[in-house]
């Protein structure tokens, strides 16, 4: 199957536009990274405290951070969560932290829940975000049922189907304090709204990386990267040339362009990019090797567009495909897929860019640098025995 057939499309003659965007893209990417976000680590690699949280309409970014700012969470940061899900309504706020045990984490949490907690009536509790123990300890204070030796166990199951009501049933957020009568008894609900209130929100959940942790998994995930490229750099200067490696690899700062943050997920997803975006380089390289036995009277840029073109049809094929494959990831995965599929989404269209517009015009360039020094071209035409070479005259 073929999209193309015998196209012509003089993709050397348009070099200069596509540098030219390639150059803008990557000093934007570049300054992003040391003026602008930065580098936008995610809670993995920096440390930190994440704490999901669920409010019964529809959230308010602007009046969450607010709320944040006037607790004095100057340094956290706010992500809508799980908007894939209709109503789900969800906001996931990261808090930089400095330890790594259960206060850190408790402490956190209540932060949060105090800052959003703005109009909480004197002497109540929040029944969206109680603990059981802390229903429990209440009922056994007021005992409404009047239970007597009973009374521990008879609470604390009391309890426990309150909070599985709650976050099971109703997703971690009451509308009511009444909404409980479904799950208890009539006579605790209406001693339940004596001490408790509800708010507009609850914590689904919290977790906690330390900075230490953080920062050697931060270190593993450049070392990992950095051995990545250089062993596919490695690969592509035994196989072809040294310059065929150097242009087959494009670094662009596009997670710190869109203030993404960079996870664990993400490294997975630049891990796989190093390999894939250089395939289609390869297949063009590749083709060129061939070309340049058949076409030896020919200019070296005709005989880089003849290959382009004559694999421009694969290329659509199989990135196309799998570009299809990674979209449909990005925009139905959800969340948890979300930076892992970004980054797949952008790694195949500026590695598909760079093999067609990047990595054939640097392979020119170097070849007529070669020829102003008063040396010969240098392809790679054999792919046998190892790193067998032969010099191959080109027009220059």
């Amino acid at each position: 199957m073929e999209f193309f057939r015998n196209t012509n499309i003089d993709f050397l003659g348009k070099k200069w536009y596509f540098l030219a965007f390639s150059l803008i893209f990557s000093v934007a990417g570049v300054f992003s990274m040391l003026f602008w976000h930065g580098i936008p680590y995610g809670v993995d690699f920096r440390g930190g405290t994440l704490v999901y949280v669920k409010f019964s309409q529809t959230p308010d970014d602007k009046a969450i951070r607010a709320a944040m700012d006037h607790a004095g969470l100057h340094s956290v940061k706010i992500q809508r969560y799980n908007e894939s899900q209709a109503g789900s309504n969800e906001v996931l706020i990261s808090v930089s932290e400095e330890e790594t045990n259960e206060q850190a984490l408790d402490r956190s949490k209540l932060a949060i829940i105090n800052a959003l907690e703005t109009n909480a009536p004197a002497g109540k509790q929040d029944l969206n975000n109680s603990s059981v123990l802390t229903i429990k300890n209440y009922l056994l204070q007021k005992d409404p049922l009047h239970l007597g030796t009973d009374a521990d166990q008879k609470y604390g199951a009391a309890a426990q189907a309150i909070v599985d009501y709650r976050d099971k049933t109703r997703s971690g957020v009451l509308t009511s304090v009444d909404d409980v009568k479904a799950a208890t008894d009539p006579a605790l609900v209406a001693s339940l709204n004596d001490g408790f209130f509800v708010s507009n929100f609850g914590v689904r959940n919290v977790e906690i990386v330390g900075p230490q942790v953080g920062a050697q998994l931060r270190r593993q995930a450049l070392l990992a990267t950095a051995y990545s490229l250089a062993g596919m750099l490695v690969y592509l200067a035994v196989r072809f040339e040294w310059i065929y490696g150097v242009a087959a690899v494009i670094t662009v700062g596009a997670f710190s362009l869109t203030d993404k943050e960079i996870s664990l997920t993400v490294i997975a997803a630049i891990l796989t990019l190093i390999g894939y975006s250089n395939n289609d380089t390869i297949v063009v390289f590749d083709r060129i090797r061939e070309n340049l036995k058949l076409m030896r009277r020919e200019k070296l840029s005709e005989i880089v567009n003849r290959s382009i073109n004559q694999t421009l049809s694969r290329t659509i094929l199989t990135a196309g495909l799998t570009f299809l494959t990674v979209l449909a990831l990005f925009l139905f995965g959800g969340e948890v897929l979300h930076g892992f599929s970004f980054a797949l989404v952008i790694g195949i269209l500026i590695g598909t860019y760079s093999s067609i517009a990047i990595a054939a015009p640097i392979l020119v360039a170097y070849q007529d640098w070669r020829s102003t020094q008063g040396k010969q071209p240098v392809i790679v035409t054999s792919s046998k025995g190892g790193s067998a070479r032969d010099k191959v005259k080109a027009k220059a």
